[in-house]
């Protein structure tokens, strides 16, 4: 990467979404930049939380960067059109972006070599379409059919989109095939970056159960909550907040505490000494079970998404670091608890850190460095055999 840089200083720019708050997929932007000194940022408003990049880099903001009517469903698909193509990078050979919606639509041109790095396809227009529906109330009515109109055109713009990438990189096995099944295009993995390094090990461990998380509906906290209300014997510390806080307050069992959001040194306190991470998400990556493991905490997730990939069964593999549950139902979180309680002496902390720092961010800028690299040099020799060359022709 640093021929590649010192040949073409600032030459790649990476587009991203919004850069308005702190989060998995900036912390990739970051480690991204970090890899690029002289490289560029596109997004919609800067940074206002965080940390820096150990280079300086700069943010160029479109013309969108004002409105926040992304919030409201209807007008999704005309603002992810616009976002996509009010971006000029014409002046870039290379364009990576980072996409959970509408970076990979940003408009390149032949010359320009165009990597992917795919977050998740969107959600709401593609798997939790009809739970978007329903928690913004457009399931029914007049409005329900305009909405599913609107994702019906919103979902032609993704796919034509595809079309526009050069390269894909996912960031789970999950999301590879998601991408397959959406565009039906071949994808490189690529794990996204996990501060392992400021989660301390600790191997004496307190009795409660932990679960970090935003308390939205998708991550299925009252799930957890519900289980443990029927395990009044067995305590439950939630930090996070969300829309469903005021609901899971108004139903919370006396053996769970609801703390709400809390600043990164009490979530790393409470991740250090929980007996274990307890994660009912259907997640594309699942960032906070690494940073639980890295701290030498045992993780009991659902058995489903990208916590099939960070998780290590230990009724399945050797050297385990946690507990994986098949249904996402208290019920069987109910059960997982249990087998964990009666398995746990199998599980080591010095395992589950070792497991989660193969996740660093130091691999994920090494992996990624070699791949910009490898890809760049393929364009140069045959464009129409890139794809070929580094991921093969099929799922």
């Amino acid at each position: 990467m640093e021929k590649l840089v010192n040949e073409r200083l600032r030459r790649i720019h990476i587009v991203h979404e919004w850069l308005t708050e702190w989060g998995g997929s900036e912390d990739v932007v970051r480690a991204m930049l970090d890899c690029l000194p002289g490289g560029d940022a596109f997004g919609d408003d800067q940074l206002s939380v965080g940390e820096p990049c150990t280079v300086a880099w700069e943010i160029q903001t479109t013309f969108c960067s004002a409105a926040r009517s992304w919030q409201k469903v209807l007008e999704l698909p005309a603002h992810h059109a616009a976002r996509g193509g009010a971006l000029d990078v014409r002046d870039a050979d290379i364009i990576v972006s980072s996409s959970h919606a509408f970076a990979k639509g940003v408009l390149t041109t032949a010359e320009q070599l165009h990597i992917s790095y795919i977050h998740s396809p969107m959600r709401y227009a593609w798997d939790l379409h009809f739970q978007y529906l329903r928690d913004y109330g457009l399931d029914t009515g007049i409005k329900g059919h305009l909405a599913r109109w609107m994702f019906h055109r919103l979902r032609l713009w993704d796919r034509q989109t595809a079309n526009n990438v050069d390269l894909f990189l996912a960031n789970s096995d999950h999301v590879r095939q998601r991408i397959w099944r959406t565009y039906r295009r071949p994808a490189r993995v690529l794990y996204p970056p996990v501060k392992v390094e400021k989660f301390g090990l600790q191997r004496e461990k307190d009795g409660y159960y932990v679960s970090v998380s935003r308390l939205v509906s998708y991550k299925r906290m009252e799930l957890i909550v519900e289980a443990f209300r029927a395990m009044p014997g067995r305590k439950l510390v939630v930090i996070g907040d969300g829309p469903q806080m005021r609901s899971l307050q108004a139903h919370c069992p006396p053996n769970v505490t609801l703390m709400g959001w809390q600043p990164d040194e009490v979530v790393r306190e409470y991740l250090a000494n929980a007996r274990a991470f307890v994660f009912a998400a259907h997640e594309d990556f699942g960032i906070s079970p690494v940073e639980a493991q890295a701290c030498g905490t045992p993780v009991i997730a659902y058995g489903a998404g990208g916590s099939v990939e960070t998780v290590r069964d230990v009724r399945q593999l050797p050297e385990p670091t946690g507990l994986l549950f098949p249904q996402q139902t208290a019920a069987s979180l109910m059960e997982a608890v249990e087998d964990f309680e009666r398995l746990s002496g199998r599980i080591s902390p010095d395992a589950c850190r070792q497991w989660a720092e193969g996740f660093s961010e130091a691999r994920f800028k090494r992996e990624f460095s070699a791949l910009v690299e490898e890809a760049w040099v393929c364009w140069k020799n045959d464009p129409q055999t890139l794809e070929q060359k580094m991921l093969g022709s099929g799922p």
